[in-house]
Order: structure tokens, then sequence, then C-alpha cells
């Protein structure tokens, strides 16, 4: 069913949060009209100085990007449309933040070529079949916290432990340290929902601050790792040279904050939404539980699709161009609102359903193809596709008991709580 706006082309306001705290059907519904009606609409920014001291002041608006075919050529085309010009979010951030909290993401060549070579070459064939490997053991420890209780929130007992503890694990940040990662990673990617920073303190203070622990953290591993180095992540990116070059220790703390935060909440968002995706059409459940090798494939990609955990990227007109016969100025901000174009009619048959035979499936729920598609991809599919696996063979009918409490966030579609139940094993 395709979801009617509530909301006439005037009335909507993707700047205002308060739209992205309505109902997901009405969300849907003013996104089907802006891709019908005023597929680049602009919309002023946000002014937040008036409700936090170090807010970032307001730039001169934006267009919202909605169309599949737009973000593909956007996203294909990073010499007209860049990402290092006040980074990848709607409002420009300070440099400080944008060393601490996007690095890869929001650079451009050569810079981020030169950053992708070494972090590439660091993932080298061997290192990423040991990772994958892992999956299922982490997984398994996962679901035997937890097979006795009978009930649990989904989200922060497997959805966020499992990605979360990869990753560590990966970089090796000793388990001492995953609450702090756990922490610091929420309130980085909260959106200043009050839950991870509390009513009254300033979220750019919170989120330097989140930015700062980390850093200090993997600096200090990093340093053990110089002196004693394993066979982990940080021990391979240490080490990596390319043609001379290397990552400086704010480079590697800049990755190290992209990858928990962007790796951990792609995966944990991905498996929550896929729960409760489940719980909603259990004919896509059974589906996929009668044959899971041969549903995975197609059926992890759907999840994606349908959870869309990152919702936009922005980028910048370099010069000017035309973009579906709009007329673009130098300076302009595009932010790609990947949710919508994944619900696109002209690309997606029936896109409001969730089918997990669905193929094709060309969803940019991991960006868009180009130099900034995420690195990451084939690691939170498979992740994904082994913790679904381990959770429909050992808790056969775990589901949803409640509905989800969302994150307030119009950068993130996540979903903070989501009680479960199923049969203790």
């Amino acid at each position: 069913m395709i979801p009617d706006s509530v909301l006439a082309l005037d009335d909507i306001d993707l700047s205002d949060i308060e739209f992205w705290d309505r109902p997901w059907t009405e969300r849907e519904g003013a996104f089907a009209l802006l891709r019908k009606e005023r597929p680049l609409a602009f919309f002023a920014e946000p002014d937040l100085r008036s409700e936090f001291e170090f807010a970032p002041e307001p730039g001169p608006g934006y267009r919202a990007v909605v169309r599949h075919a737009d973000i593909l050529e956007i996203s294909r085309n990073p010499d007209r449309f860049c990402s290092g010009k006040g980074a990848v979010s709607i409002l420009d951030l300070p440099p400080e933040m944008v060393e601490y909290f996007a690095g890869m993401i929001s650079t451009d060549n050569p810079r981020h070529a030169r950053l992708r070579r070494i972090v590439s070459q660091a993932f080298n064939p061997r290192r990423i079949k040991a990772i994958e490997d892992g999956i299922e053991a982490v997984a398994d420890r996962v679901i035997d916290r937890i097979q006795g209780l009978g009930e649990c929130d989904f989200v922060t007992e497997v959805a966020a432990a499992l990605p979360l503890e990869i990753i560590c694990d990966m970089m090796g940040v000793p388990p001492s340290e995953y609450d702090t990662v756990f922490r610091c990673s929420n309130i980085i990617l909260s959106n200043g929902d009050f839950e991870y920073i509390p009513e009254g303190t300033d979220p750019v203070i919170a989120f330097l601050t989140a930015g700062a622990q980390l850093t200090e953290l993997m600096q200090g591993i990093a340093s053990e790792k110089m002196d004693n180095p394993g066979d982990d992540l940080t021990s391979a990116l240490i080490t990596t040279n390319i043609d001379g070059e290397s990552l400086t220790h704010g480079e590697l703390a800049s990755f190290f904050i992209l990858l928990l935060t962007a790796g951990n909440e792609t995966t944990r968002n991905a498996l929550s939404h896929a729960l409760w995706a489940f719980t909603e059409y259990p004919d896509q459940r059974a589906i996929w539980q009668a044959d899971p090798a041969g549903t995975a494939t197609t059926g992890v990609d759907e999840i994606v699709r349908w959870g869309s955990p990152v919702i936009y990227m922005r980028r910048t007109v370099t010069e000017p161009t035309v973009l579906s016969g709009v007329e673009l100025k130098e300076g302009e901000k595009m932010v790609l609102f990947y949710n919508s174009a994944n619900r696109d009619e002209d690309v997606f048959a029936d896109p409001y359903s969730f089918d997990v035979r669905r193929n094709p499936n060309p969803h940019i729920g991991f960006g868009a193809a180009g130099p900034h598609f995420c690195l990451g991809a084939h690691l939170a599919r498979r992740e994904i596709d082994v913790m679904l696996r381990q959770l429909l063979t050992r808790l056969p009918d775990i589901t949803a008991s409640g509905e989800p409490d969302r994150l307030r966030s119009n950068f993130i579609n996540g979903i903070k709580h989501l009680p479960c139940t199923f049969s203790p094993a």
C-alpha cells in the first residue's frame, strides 16, 4: 500500500525534527509526494543556536534529493558533487568535528583515494576471511547469553552486541572497553536524542567529548600495537605503507570512530528492522526460515532496503551544473535521502511491501555506486546473514513483543529498544 501524505506539499519541512517524530506512514507519504511533485525541493537549514550554545550557524539551505536516479547521478560524479566542503551533514561542521566524526567519508580525491587505498590494503582477503569466520562464534555467544531468558531487549542484547563485539575484536579493543565504545557511539549518532544526551546538555560538547574519549582509546591501543603488533586490524593499519604513505595518528583515530559508528549502526539497525519486519510480515519470515541459505542473498538486501539505516548523506555542487533539468549553482548543498530512493516507484515494484525474494533489488542502503560506496558492505551483509540464520535456528519463535522505540533523528533510522519474546532454549 502506498502511504498518502497527510501534509500538503508546502507544509513538508524535512529540517523540522518534529517531522521525523511523525509515524512512518506519514513520513513515507510525504516523501512519495516529494518524488512526484518536487524531487529537488529546497529547504532552509535548521537554526539550533537558540537551543544549543555551540550549535553551528545555519547555512544557505539545501535541496532534498529524493529520487533514485538523481542520487545515482550525484554519487557517480564526485567531481561535480563533492563530499569535502563542510562534511556530509546538512549543517557545515567545524574542521575539528569533521576530523572526529567523518574522516574518510568527508574527503575528496586525492586524499580520499589515498585513505581508501591504505585501509583497503589492511582489509586483505586473509583478514576478511578471519573476521568472517569469527562472526558465527560471536553470534553463538550473543545467543548463549539470552537463550534461557525467554525475553529481552533485542536491540541492546542482540542487534547491538553482535557488531560491537566483532568490530572491537577486529580493532584490538579489550572487552573492558566495550561499554565505553557503546556509550560513545550512541552519543555521536544520537542527533541529540535525550536518552543519550540528557536534556540541558549541549550536544556539540557531548559529541566532541565522546569523540575525544574514543580518540584517546584508539591512541592508547595504537601505541601498544606499535610495540606489540598482533593479528588485528589496528596493527595492520599502523604498519600498512603504500608508496611511502601510511595513516597518521589522527587519521587512524578518525577511521576508528567511523568504523565504530558506521559499521556498528548499520548492522545493529538492520537487524532490529529485520525482527520488526518478521513480526509484521510472518509470511516473509516463514519463507526465510524454510530456506535460510537460499533466501539470504536476496533477503539481506531487502532488509537493508527496507530499514535504510542511514537516512541521508550530503554532497556540495562544485561548479554550475544541471540535474534532472534543474540548474544548480556552485556551493549548493544536495542532501541525498537514501530512504526515499529505496521506495522509488520508478525503480522498485511494489516498494512498500517487504519481499525477501525481491530480485532485482538495486537499493542504495550502503550508498550508491561511486567512490564513497560503503567499504564494509560485504561484512555487514555477512553479519546480518549469520545472525538471522542462527536466531531462526536456535530461537525459532523469536518475535517482537512491543512497538519499537525509535531514535529521534533525521540521520539514522534507528531503533533504540525492541522488546522480544521466545521460548527459552
